[in-house]
């Protein structure tokens, strides 16, 4: 459970930079605030209980912009994961390298008041509120770690394409069936106001989570999601990669 120092990343590390808290203007602490408490007012109803806890368990606030050094303290104590800043989108190497090695690349900027809804590019809120509290809960955070080693070994950009489908219908957009009723996990849906309220208004088709179905279903990133799966826990992440794998080395 052990993460990687920094001097063993190769291919991330010239992604590596450090937080400069100091940057973050007063405008822009008020427009984090406004954020997370829009996206907490609906995660707080529809948000499984693991994302829940993890938020809280990190210490994340609508009164203060995250502050990665100490989240991450927090999330190693935890599960053994670190939050690594990065300058900004990743070569897939280095980013599964990361992920294998225990260290979630996290973005420092925060997108702008005219684009509260959606950014093309991952931002502080869709990676600090989206992804960091499920890496509280060791069963994702493995299943995480066990898919950047699995992709980390590929070198087929096809195989790759293959894998990259389960990534996004799990980690990315997935939900999970919890006391009769489907729950938010995705750091996708999680981010995105419009992509809760499709699934949350019935917009969306829900499948039962099938390894080999989500691999037959192609990523389309521009559109409001008409199909998305649920698990039943998320003990069925860890062995949904190893299925994958499976699958995808025998096409």
């Amino acid at each position: 459970m052990r993460s990687v120092s920094h001097t063993e990343l190769v291919e991330a590390k010239p992604f590596l930079i450090e937080q400069d808290y100091a940057k973050y203007t007063s405008d822009q602490l008020v427009l984090w605030s406004e954020l997370v408490q829009r996206r907490m007012a609906q995660l707080e109803q529809c948000a499984c209980r693991e994302y829940l806890q993890g938020w809280r368990a990190l210490g994340l606030e609508p009164g203060r912009i995250p502050h990665f050094p100490e989240i991450s303290e927090r999330l190693y104590r935890r599960t053994g994961w670190r939050v690594q800043p990065v300058s900004g989108f990743m070569p897939s190497r280095a980013f599964f390298e990361m992920l294998q090695a225990r260290q979630f690349p996290a973005t420092t900027w925060l997108r702008s008041r005219e684009s509260m809804d959606y950014t093309p590019e991952p931002d502080m809120l869709h990676d600090a509120l989206g992804h960091l509290p499920m890496f509280v809960e060791q069963s994702f955070a493995d299943a995480v770690a066990e898919y950047g080693h699995v992709c980390h070994s590929m070198e087929s950009e096809e195989k790759l394409e293959r894998m990259g489908r389960l990534y996004w219908y799990t980690f990315e957009f997935g939900l999970i069936r919890q006391e009769g009723a489907v729950r938010v996990y995705g750091s996708g849906v999680a981010s995105s106001q419009k992509e809760c309220t499709n699934v949350l208004s019935g917009g969306c088709e829900i499948r039962d989570f099938s390894v080999a179905e989500v691999l037959n279903t192609t990523v389309k990133v521009d559109q409001i999601h008409k199909r998305l799966f649920a698990i039943s826990s998320f003990a069925e992440l860890h062995t949904a990669v190893g299925e994958a794998r499976k699958i995808v080395e025998q096409q």
